[in-house]
């Protein structure tokens, strides 16, 4: 009937009086509870030896970094900080890591040339895959964009790697093209580095290390073009981590991290702020949880030949 609020609009609008009444009444109990609740950590310590880079956190605020030194990967909880290593490294360096479909880790294997899959649960290495050989650094991972990709820093290219229920698919290389500047080859200067996905999940966002600039890259042909920067800087950027449409890319040497509001389709970078703090020694990359950005201190400068050698995981405020 016009005019009126009908029997079903009644019956929402009493709901929702209801439930507001609700809230209402329980919120100084949920008050009450998060003020018991002890605050996560803001530096969690990483084990002696343990020479962290890249990070991984769960939808629980479950997290995940791996060692430089020998590829082990250790699992903590970022409301306790307790922690233990759940895959013994032997060998190959673990650099970047993301958490991928039915609880798989995938983790770029650095100057070893491969990626590996690995189970998040147990630590168990599921597969382990040859994607470059000679002179090659598999550096970060992203999973979109139809699967997981890892960039190269030593190569011009991209390995995509299909993120189905079976572990075994092997990765293909994607040759980066376009406004891409080449990287000369010998392994002397860096390329590619951090890699993410544009807010509208149609590409992917690259950092150049030695052009100190940002790429979209468009998965399907491999064709880059430079992001336009409105102020800023992504020079010795690392990590880059997509929050919404906010970017923050971690920036080793320059002991920062500057924050971006994209386009949606990531050809242009508002420069917003500039985060600083001085816990961070060599910071690599950082991953968002709880409204906190985790950042990654590598301590590229410290002598990890002494295993009493150990380093933090930070938080800040976003």
């Amino acid at each position: 009937m016009a005019g009126s609020i009908g029997r079903r609009g009644f019956i929402g609008a009493a709901a929702a009086l209801g439930g507001a009444a609700l809230v209402g009444a329980g919120a100084p109990l949920a008050q009450a509870q998060d003020a018991a609740r002890p605050p996560r950590p803001d530096t969690v310590a990483i084990p002696p030896g343990f020479q962290p880079e890249g990070i991984a956190v769960s939808a629980r605020g479950t997290a995940y970094t791996g060692s430089l030194i020998d590829g082990s990967i250790y699992r903590f909880d970022l409301a306790t900080s307790a922690g233990r290593i759940i895959t013994r490294g032997a060998g190959p360096m673990s650099v970047g890591l993301k958490l991928g479909p039915y609880g798989r880790l995938l983790v770029a294997g650095g100057a070893s040339g491969q990626i590996r899959v690995v189970d998040a649960g147990d630590g168990r290495v599921l597969a382990t895959h040859q994607a470059a050989t000679g002179t090659a650094f598999v550096n970060d991972a992203v999973v979109g964009c139809g699967g997981a990709w890892f960039t190269d820093s030593f190569a011009d290219v991209l390995y995509f790697l299909p993120t189905g229920r079976e572990p075994a698919a092997a990765p293909r290389a994607l040759r980066l093209g376009g406004e891409w500047d080449p990287v000369p080859p010998g392994g002397e200067y860096w390329g590619a580095n951090g890699i993410e996905r544009t807010p509208d999940g149609r590409a992917l966002l690259v950092v150049h290390d030695a052009a100190e600039a940002l790429f979209r890259v468009d998965p399907r042909t491999g064709a880059a073009t430079r992001t336009v920067l409105d102020g800023g800087s992504v020079g010795n950027g690392d990590g880059l981590v997509l929050h919404g449409r906010t970017l923050y890319v971690v920036r080793n040497w320059a002991y920062a991290v500057d924050v971006f509001t994209l386009s949606e389709d990531g050809c242009r970078a508002r420069f917003v702020r500039r985060i600083t703090d001085p816990r961070f020694d060599e910071p690599t990359t950082a991953a968002v949880y709880g409204g906190r950005l985790y950042v990654v201190n590598a301590r590229f400068d410290a002598d990890w030949s002494d295993p009493a050698t150990a380093s933090t995981v930070v938080s800040c405020p976003l």
